[in-house]
């Protein structure tokens, strides 16, 4: 997969996860850039269980693509809550 569709997936992907993790409307451009991120971060873990990564711009990958961002978006937002308490 080119770095550009690794890009595409993880700005959709992204945009998905801030709204599923963030509701209340945080930097979106800050949840965009650690969505792609989280494409890569859920490739990593879904071949780390057995399962297939990230093979192309399908359904299938953008669910992964999902599933890793919300990872990344949940550690990040609670270490940046920890840091302001």
């Amino acid at each position: 997969m080119s770095v550009l569709a690794w890009i595409v997936l993880g700005l959709i992907a992204g945009f998905i996860a801030s709204k599923l993790v963030n509701r209340t409307g945080g930097s979106l451009l800050l949840d965009l850039i650690l969505g792609v991120v989280g494409a890569f971060v859920g490739g990593f873990l879904f071949t780390r269980f057995g399962a297939a990564g990230v093979t192309g711009l399908n359904i299938y990958s953008i669910l992964v693509a999902i599933v890793g961002a919300v990872v990344v978006l949940f550690i990040y937002h609670a270490l940046v809550g920890r840091r302001a308490l």
